[in-house]
């Protein structure tokens, strides 16, 4: 195994009326390559869990790879949240020897309601999750744990941001099942206590958004990267009603509006609908564009989602090249066995 070195914010959704530093750049610029591994969506399913061992020391052995970040989704939709398999997929990402980055899926809290699921509350699970995976707020997981700044003085340690390479990234609580608003089993609503977490989260994520940018301007970063669970812009719904994505509208907004404003070039990685795409969501000609109210198509936006599910076979090693225009290139890699 390797070792490594060692403003408040208002928002409205239609529904119910719906800050942090960041460590410095400095150390990080350079003309230096940096490679990061994406994964999301696993492990699901037995095969799947019995085989997560080997998908971190295959992902462990990638020299070229300084930081690992997983875009949610530890169980299937169809398996019971317990404490003892939170405990299982925890214990494998200890084992990571980069610094692994954690982004909360909607399979792992938000569904839990289902029957199948174990009738958990969706917000008794979320509150399980945030105490297993980030008992240090504003330090990552992994062997080799890096410094990052979270909002963990909202209550959302989860939310974290960080400099690499002359890029700015965020980590976004954002999942799928419309950021949280489906009603849960036997509702045919959000409940109250459902619309307050969206609401609380939301706002935080937008001023997670809008921080980052702000730095990234400040320190002139080359790039922006946001790492989230939800697919908003899933490419295999022909058309996209916004009942079922109203809840991601304030977020989608406020990254339209950052990045048309910024210099540089924008990536957002996301799992969630399980099939490897880059695209441009937000660029002129889009459904997304009118579904979501952006008044200005944003050319700079660019969307990566990550393969997952029971079907994948591959992570996606992202290169951070500062002698490229595009800033950032990516390969799937994929699993030996």
């Amino acid at each position: 195994m390797r070792v490594r070195r060692a403003p408040v914010v208002s928002v409205c959704l239609a529904l119910v009326g719906l800050a942090v530093g960041i460590p410095s750049a400095a150390a990080d610029r350079g003309p230096d390559k940096y490679s990061f591994a994406v994964i999301g969506d696993i492990p699901y399913g037995p095969a799947q869990i019995a085989g997560f061992p080997k998908v971190v020391d295959e992902i462990n052995a990638d020299k070229q790879v300084k930081l690992v970040t997983h875009l949610g989704d530890i169980k299937d939709g169809s398996s019971v949240c317990s404490d003892e398999y939170f405990a299982q997929v925890k214990t494998q990402f200890d084992r990571f020897a980069d610094p692994l980055v954690y982004t909360i899926g909607d399979n792992e809290w938000t569904d839990c309601h289902r029957a199948n699921n174990g009738g958990y509350n969706p917000l008794e699970r979320l509150a399980k999750i945030r105490s297993m995976f980030f008992p240090q707020p504003g330090r990552t997981l992994g062997e080799h744990p890096a410094k990052v700044s979270s909002q963990a003085d909202q209550a959302i340690p989860e939310d974290v941001r960080f400099t690499r390479a002359d890029v700015a990234f965020a980590a976004l609580h954002i999942v799928g099942s419309n950021n949280s608003m489906a009603p849960w089993t036997g509702k045919t609503g959000p409940t109250p206590e459902q619309s307050a977490e969206v609401l609380a989260r939301t706002a935080a994520v937008i001023e997670s958004i809008r921080d980052t940018f702000a730095q990234a301007r400040e320190q002139h970063n080359r790039a922006v990267v946001l790492l989230t669970q939800a697919d908003m812009f899933d490419p295999t719904v022909a058309a996209p009603a916004f009942a079922d994505y109203f809840a991601f509208q304030p977020i989608v907004q406020a990254i339209a509006r950052e990045s048309a404003s910024f210099h540089g070039p924008v990536y957002l990685f996301n799992g969630d609908s399980h099939v490897y795409n880059s695209d441009k969501p937000l660029a002129a000609g889009s459904k997304w564009v009118s579904l979501y109210g952006v008044t200005t198509p944003v050319s700079n936006l660019s969307r990566i989602t990550v393969d997952g599910s029971t079907g994948v076979n591959n992570y996606l090693r992202v290169t951070i090249d500062p002698r490229n225009p595009a800033t950032l290139t990516w390969t799937r890699v994929p699993f030996t066995s």
